[in-house]
């Protein structure tokens, strides 16, 4: 695989799609843990300038937790894998779904967790994150007991999606990849070359829509059959973003 560093195209040429957590800032025992720098926070600023807006966040979590993580940095955002988008730092976020998983669904996944002490769940709305990190072990048996709870609500056609310590129970119709198309099909992403860094499988679709629009992508953190490279971690990232907006 290449080397990422390596490839340092013009600003001018492309445009530039971030996983958050794993890729730009380093994981943390819970999702509230995290530390995002003020270098972090001044690097993202400069590089939207310099794309020309062409930069935007693609995660897992909700745009409101982006903005709350990278205050007073406002970007143009994708959150929740795809469910919620904004097209613009000044625009309002939008769903892209008005279906959302039951309270009773919520309360029958937290009396399933009772079983697995260690183990976490957020409630996104549209999806529920089933975080194990410190649970490790016991990832083969909460799969199973996630996917009976997933079968259990079949009408639905829920989706089981594992990542790095996490299960993703979401609603389908949405991922990170046509959050990407959806950016592409707009000023100022459109006609520009996409990047797209991320750190985890789950992000499979994002990875594949890149490519096959012609554009880069790279992991952080693992390496993956067809990429265009990876990172071994997110500070190698961060140092990349540098070269490129420098």
């Amino acid at each position: 695989m290449a080397a990422p560093d390596l490839f340092v195209p013009k600003a001018e040429s492309i445009c530039l799609f971030l996983d958050v957590d794993g890729t730009l800032i380093d994981l943390a025992p819970t999702p509230d843990a995290v530390i995002v720098s003020s270098a972090l926070l001044d690097e993202l600023s400069l590089a939207e300038k310099r794309l020309d807006g062409a930069l935007a966040l693609v995660s897992g979590r909700p745009i409101d937790e982006l903005d709350r993580l990278f205050t007073p940095v406002r970007l143009r955002a994708s959150g929740i894998h795809g469910a919620e988008i904004r097209y613009s730092p000044s625009e309002p976020t939008r769903s892209l779904t008005n279906d959302r998983l039951s309270e009773s669904a919520w309360i029958d996944l937290q009396h399933l967790l009772e079983s697995f002490p260690g183990v976490f769940a957020e409630n996104k709305g549209v999806s529920f994150a089933v975080h194990y990190n410190f649970a490790a072990s016991v990832e083969g048996e909460l799969f199973l007991a996630l996917r009976r709870f997933v079968e259990r609500f079949a009408r639905f056609e829920l989706e089981l999606v594992p990542g790095n310590l996490v299960f993703e129970v979401k609603l389908p119709g949405f991922d990170k990849g046509s959050a990407i198309r959806r950016f592409m099909a707009r000023a100022p992403f459109a006609g520009r070359r996409p990047v797209f860094i991320a750190d985890d499988k789950m992000d499979r679709p994002g990875f594949e829509t890149v490519l096959a629009l012609g554009g880069i992508a790279f992991s952080v953190g693992f390496e993956m059959a067809g990429l265009s490279g990876s990172f071994s971690q997110p500070a190698g990232v961060r140092a990349w973003l540098g070269k490129v907006t420098a």
